[in-house]
Formats: C-alpha cells, structure tokens, sequence
C-alpha cells in the first residue's frame, strides 16, 4: 500500500528512534523523504540505508529551519508532509525543585520553539499547494501527569498541543490539516538511557500501562503515516494518542 506516493515528506529527529522508523515508514508507502537531524553522521547513515536524502538541521535555529525547507523544495518542489518530531529528554529537567532556569529554556527551544519554527516554515509552501500534512510530537505527558517528573519536557509538549489545536483550526478551510501525536513510553534509544537501563525506574513507567510493555517505534511510525495519510482527510487539531491505554487507565492490573 502506497498511501503516500510521490509525497514529499521532512522528518525531524529523523536519524533514530520514532523518527527514522517513521522515514522507513514514509518511504515503505511512496513517500520521498528529508532526514533532517542535528546528528550529521547518523542522519547521513539513516539516510543512505533508508533511501533518504539528509538534511543537517539545527530546529531551534530559524535560519537552520528555513534552509531545510529551502533545500527540501529545491529538491522536489514541493513540502506535503511535516513530521516535527525532534526532542530532547535531557537528565537536568527534573523535578521543579531541581531544574535551573538554564535546563528550563533549553529543553524548550528543542521541543517546543522548534515546531513553531518549522510549521511557520512550511506553511507557506503547504497553503501555496492548497494541500499539506503537519504531524506534531506530543506526548502521553501533555494530558496527564507524569510518574517521573520533567518538568520543562512536561511543559514543552503540552504547549505543542495547545499550538496544534489552533492552527489545525485556523487552516482546516486552507486544505492544511494539523495534528499531534503523543506516545506512551516507546522502547526509543533515548527511553532506554534514560529509564529503562535502571529497572526501578522501568517499573515505575511500566506499572501505569496497561500493556505492560513500552511501546515500539514503528507502532508510532504507523499512526504517523495515517495521520500523513488520506485516510486521516477528515482529521486535524486532533491529539492521536498512542500510549497502550496509559492516559486510559485509573488502576493498571498487575
């Protein structure tokens, strides 16, 4: 099935994780794809492997955002779809007794400064079209509170949804659709250092998901490229949770 042939699509973060299953995704369906990454080498190695072409991309940059877009419609002429996918999860965000100030506006220039700056980007060449997809990353954390507290990483996707909300209202009739996606825990090299490699820690996101287990990147990547999709026309400003019941869930049976 080739829901997204002859599509052009740029991927943010798209040298790991959601991201570079999400391009292999993209392209499995027709898609021709810009790894955009702030990594050269793995987004080079990501996109020779996928058939991809790379992007280097700093997405807290504005003039880095506008040249990846630049470079993306002089390649293909156009911008269809716009996964905003690019995130940190760094260790200084914590509690907000124990994040700095510093911690704070790092954590949201990268997650949430950055989908500002790449919608404003690609708008124009979408609404030129008359057509486009714009694919946020939320997360689970944007609509109920977290076991492991991260407070700026916490703020940051509650602020990409609010901000998905409102332009997928104020382009629904301008053939723009607009939504978010927010993953549960996802088995993401990222998670795994972060979490996963102490069992404690493991445990304590695990016990709140009803499937007992984290979930995998390509799962994300198969809700992204439906909401990419046709299938999804009659969707946006919408939150497309994909969480394993977690934000579902009062008591999680053992």
């Amino acid at each position: 099935m080739e829901r997204l042939k002859d599509r052009v699509a740029i991927v943010t973060g798209g040298a790991s994780g959601i991201g570079r299953a999400t391009v292999e995704r993209f392209i499995a369906e027709g898609a021709r794809v810009v790894v955009a990454d702030a990594n050269p080498a793995a987004g080079m190695r990501a996109a020779e492997e996928l058939g991809a072409v790379f992007v280097e991309a700093d997405v807290a940059d504005p003039a880095s955002v506008d040249a990846m877009v630049a470079e993306t419609i002089r390649l293909w002429g156009r911008v269809d779809i716009a996964f905003n996918n690019a995130g940190i999860s760094p260790p200084d965000d914590d509690s907000i007794l124990e994040t700095s100030l510093e911690a704070w506006h790092r954590v949201q220039e990268v997650n949430l400064t950055s989908v500002y700056l790449c919608c404003k980007a690609v708008l124009p060449a979408m609404l030129e079209q008359g057509k486009g997809s714009i694919v946020n990353t939320a997360s689970f954390v944007a609509s109920v509170g977290a076991a492991t507290s991260q407070i700026s990483y916490t703020a940051s996707k509650g602020g990409v949804l609010a901000m998905t909300r409102e332009l997928g209202v104020q382009f629904a009739r301008s053939g723009v659709r607009v939504n978010a996606i927010s993953p549960g825990p996802i088995a993401t090299p990222l998670l795994m250092e972060l979490f996963a490699k102490d069992p404690e820690r493991a445990q304590r996101r695990l016990v709140h998901v009803p499937m007992g287990r984290f979930g995998e990147p390509w799962e994300i990547a198969a809700a992204v490229a439906f909401l990419a999709s046709d299938d999804a026309s009659f969707m946006t400003a919408a939150n497309f949770i994909v969480d394993g019941g977690l934000t579902g869930a009062y008591v999680t049976p053992l």
